[in-house]
């Protein structure tokens, strides 16, 4: 700019750059404190995203020292031009296009930017009717939020978890009937595509190698080995080389299976990140038979809702056992359970008498009933129990003993015992937040009502996005502070830097209606991609502001400064919008597995971004002009004309 009014390239390289510099520190500034908070996020998206304000806030850093110090250097060299005839080539068309955008900025622009001066009204109307239908739209529930987007991996995975001291024989009659349904799977898609898109099955029986960390919820219980456990893992072609997707087959795969009778749960999945489950619903009571009758009904309800699938709980029984239990008589002969349960193992595990040192090995002597006298529940009942007192009587007098189960894992929180019932969602039916709202709104208070010794809170993926977002929210809301207080402090005012900040909520705008055109729900990856926006679209708000303040001290006409201003700013606020999003369309359109987790965060820059330029260029100046009215009224405010 300072070239084309006739300064030398060394002067007009200095002056250029001295009259942004203030701006554009700011500039970076702000954008260096929205990325900040991205890095203080809790919870386990916390741990993944914070890599990413890293490597942008030092970036940031560094391009402001190639901005200002670097680039000028290079643009004192570039000498004027020498030729008056048209130039061709890439150099016309360059030419050709630079006089198409002052053209367009002239005739295009500049008449609108005029007309919306002129029509304040009209345009603060429709900026705050568009902001309104933001709010309607997103709290109406017509664009889905889920916590984490799931994201096709290129193999599906099925868990199987039979009760405790199952055989593997028994197992194995479940396994193959899942596996039956994955033949008819495999030859349905080889049918459709003309080839299968299965690379290789491994089944593993009385193990789960990737069941226990990569299924929803972490599994319903911590151990993952045993006769009753087992896995089918299949490894898919790559996405990028199928036309199905593994979501769907995974689908498909549970309705060919169909139900497996004798089993605690089957889970499938076919997600490249697991973490929480996505429906968690925790009970907590002192009482565990109420506790079990309450989780059957939530998981019958669950299994009611469309598109909730694999519903289980966390209880789980544990292999069959006798359990002793004391008369009342036996209280008068001075036996405890104690007493009972050491004289019961003594008798049929054995009780240590002699220790005999052979080499390095220690040999134990054991002490117990003949082979024959430890069969049955009646050897037990046939016993001898001795008293304190060194009397011997029958157990049958003193005592019972059932048969039933024990568990298989207890779990408590307050001292309370608790049972998670877990389901995931399919997210093409319905998302995470409905259901737990319907099940609040219906289910929860008919069970607070038939069992009111009963707590429930919601756990899982709402525990983790609650955890996030409350940190989120607060770091967010010290941006804004730090952001405005950093405003304020350069244009020494209080409400310069509300015209600013006002390009933030349409950016917000912006970054909805992206996700509506890329037809993605919005994420917690989205939220980040919200907060980072904050920083970037004031960076062309504020250079707007000051130019317009500049212009003032030299020209008191304030809608000459207005219009001057936009039309100066118009060609590197365009430049600066499209580079940014032009930068973010590889990762917008990228269709490998790695990207897809990412692409929320770009939606949200990339097209808040765009959006945010145009009420840079119309809305920022209009709220220029209508400042100055509210303050002409009380007499501190500039003429317009």
């Amino acid at each position: 700019a300072h070239r084309q009014m006739g300064k030398g390239r060394y002067k007009a390289a200095i002056e250029g750059t001295k009259e942004v510099a203030t701006p554009v520190i700011l500039a970076v500034t702000t954008t260096v404190i929205a990325f900040y908070p991205l890095a203080a996020v809790d919870g386990i998206m916390g741990k993944f995203m914070g890599v990413i304000p890293i490597v942008v806030i030092s970036v940031l850093l560094v391009s402001l020292v190639e901005g200002l110090l670097i680039l000028p250097a290079h643009l004192s060299t570039v000498p004027g031009k020498t030729k008056t005839k048209p130039r061709s080539g890439i150099m016309g068309l360059q030419e050709k296009f630079a006089t198409g955008f002052e053209n367009f900025i002239e005739k295009k622009y500049k008449p609108v930017l005029q007309w919306s001066l002129c029509h304040k009204a009209i345009v603060s109307a429709i900026a705050t009717a568009s902001m309104l239908l933001l709010i309607g739209y997103v709290s109406g529930g017509h664009i889905k939020f889920v916590f984490m987007p799931k994201i096709d991996a290129d193999n599906m995975i099925c868990v199987v978890n039979m009760p405790a001291g199952t055989t593997v024989q028994q197992t194995e009659k479940a396994i193959t009937q899942i596996t039956s349904g994955l033949n008819e799977l495999d030859q349905e898609l080889s049918e459709k595509y003309g080839q299968t898109v299965f690379k290789h099955t491994f089944t593993t029986i009385g193990t789960q190698p990737r069941g226990g960390v990569n299924m929803p919820g972490g599994g319903t219980d911590k151990s993952f080995s045993g006769a009753h456990k087992a896995e089918i893992n299949v490894e898919l072609v790559k996405g990028e080389d199928r036309e199905a997707a593994s979501s769907d087959m995974i689908r498909r795969w549970r309705e060919l299976t169909g139900p497996v009778p004798g089993v605690v749960s089957v889970t499938f999945s076919s997600n490249l990140f697991h973490g929480s489950a996505p429906l968690e619903l925790q009970m907590s009571s002192h009482n565990v038979d109420l506790l079990t009758e309450a989780s059957e009904k939530v998981k019958l309800e669950l299994s009611s809702y469309p598109g909730v699938t694999d519903v289980t709980d966390s209880y789980e029984e544990g292999k069959v056992e006798l359990k002793l239990k004391l008369k009342p008589e036996a209280r008068t002969l001075g036996l405890t359970l104690s007493d009972l349960a050491r004289q019961v193992r003594q008798g049929f595990y054995g009780a240590e008498a002699l220790r005999i040192q052979r080499s390095r090995d220690d040999v134990r002597v054991m002490i117990r009933y003949p082979e024959s006298n430890r069969q049955s529940i009646g050897d037990i009942e046939k016993m001898l129990i001795r008293t304190p007192d060194g009397a011997e009587v029958p157990f049958s007098k003193v005592a019972i003993v059932d048969r039933g189960r024990g568990y298989a894992s207890i779990s408590r929180m307050d001292r309370r015992r608790i049972v998670s019932v877990i389901a995931d969602v399919d997210e093409k039916v319905t998302n995470a937040g409905q259901v737990q709202a319907a099940l609040t709104n219906e289910l929860i208070p008919k069970l607070r009502a038939e069992y009111p010794s009963l707590h429930f809170s919601f756990e899982g993926e709402d525990r983790d996005k609650k955890e996030s977002m409350e940190s989120l929210g607060n770091g967010f809301i010290m941006a804004l502070i730090l952001i405005f207080a950093l405003l304020a402090v350069l244009f020494r005012s209080y409400t310069q830097p509300l015209i600013i900040m006002t390009a933030i909520p349409f950016g917000f705008l912006g970054a909805v209606l992206g996700h509506v055109i890329m037809g993605k729900s919005l994420t917690l990856l989205s939220s980040f991609g919200v907060v980072a926006l904050t920083g970037v679209v004031v960076n062309d708000s504020l250079i707007m502001v000051d130019f317009i303040n500049r212009k003032l001290k030299t020209d008191g006409n304030l809608k000459q400064a207005v219009i001057e201003s936009g039309t100066r700013r118009f060609r590197p606020i365009i430049l600066t919008s499209l580079t940014t999003f032009a930068g973010l369309s590889p990762l917008l359109l990228e269709k490998s597995l790695q990207a897809q987790f990412l692409i929320p965060m770009a939606i949200s820059l990339g097209f808040g971004v765009l959006f945010a330029t145009a009420i840079t260029l119309i809305l920022v100046p209009v709220s220029y002009t209508v400042l100055e009215d509210f303050k002409r009224k009380f007499g501190h405010g500039r003429k317009i004309d």
